[in-house]
């Protein structure tokens, strides 16, 4: 259904909205959701992988600031991405960089500053770098993979790994099948426990109430999961899914001009960051 009536085969064909692609309401300067999924994930792709193998901190920070720079610019700014940038990211690099301080081997480092002493136990300067850098290369890693996930949507990117790269319709789209179960689990089980409410059949408070209330739930959840499968199968073989090596496809996903060179300035500012930071010792 559309919003002005059923989407029929008729209109299907010249109609670009996708009933199963959320759509994000956004200005023009928002340009990662005009981009396609794979150059998204082409751009950034070779600076993650860089990144493993370096150890300062100055690299992976300015990797950093160029993620959050183009996620503010390309993306639409909402509660979650603030909560996301401004929140989860910066407190995990804290967290994972401690937690990497205490694990640093003091053997290493015990050159440098003593910064806490508790009894035999020291935590110097120099494991603090090291916790702290690598808090700060993972928390990079993540910004980078939110370019193309927080402006993709899932449909999109299997369609686009369909047509440019071209993977067998029968693994992307099958694949695309199973992504839609998950949110539509999460309603079945919602009703389940509705009814379960109304019927009284809550049984109790505390723990073993909780986990005796979840197996109630699994029997009629995995009924609903075989009859939604089994009418995905008869969907699929009606519309002889699988019967030819290739598909028309309804919506296209294509490459333009605007993706490489998204690309191809993406991967000039990281070389050009590589270059000047140059973590690595020859």
């Amino acid at each position: 259904m559309t919003e002005t009536g059923p989407l029929t085969a008729a209109t299907a064909a010249h109609s670009s909205f996708d009933p199963y692609s959320r759509r994000v309401e956004a200005s023009p300067v928002r340009f990662l959701y005009g981009l396609n999924p794979l150059a998204k994930l082409a751009a950034p792709l070779p600076a993650m992988v860089l990144l493993v193998f370096v150890r300062d901190a100055a690299t992976p920070a300015a990797f950093l600031v160029l993620a959050y720079v183009v996620l503010l610019v390309g993306v639409k700014f909402t509660r979650r991405l603030a909560a996301i940038l401004l929140l989860a990211l910066p407190l995990g690099a804290l967290v994972i960089g401690f937690g990497f301080s205490l694990w640093t081997d003091a053997s290493r480092v015990d050159q440098s500053v003593v910064v806490w002493q508790i009894g035999g136990w020291t935590l110097y300067g120099g494991a603090l770098d090291v916790g702290f850098a690598t808090g700060l290369r993972l928390a990079a890693i993540v910004a980078l993979t939110l370019i193309a996930g927080l402006s993709t949507t899932g449909p999109d990117l299997v369609r686009a790994g369909v047509q440019q790269l071209r993977v067998p319709y029968r693994i992307g789209y099958t694949a695309l099948a199973a992504f839609r179960f998950v949110p539509r689990f999460g309603h079945e089980l919602d009703v389940i426990r509705q009814a379960h409410r109304v019927r009284g059949a809550h049984g109790g408070r505390g723990p073993f109430a909780a986990v005796a209330r979840w197996f109630g739930y699994v029997v009629p959840l995995m009924a609903g999961a075989i009859r939604h499968a089994e009418r995905v199968a008869l969907a699929m073989d009606a519309r002889a899914f699988g019967a030819h090596l290739d598909r028309t496809e309804r919506y296209l996903v294509p490459f333009r001009a605007r993706d490489t060179v998204f690309i191809v300035l993406f991967w000039a500012v990281s070389a050009a960051l590589f270059w000047l930071l140059f973590p690595w010792s020859l």
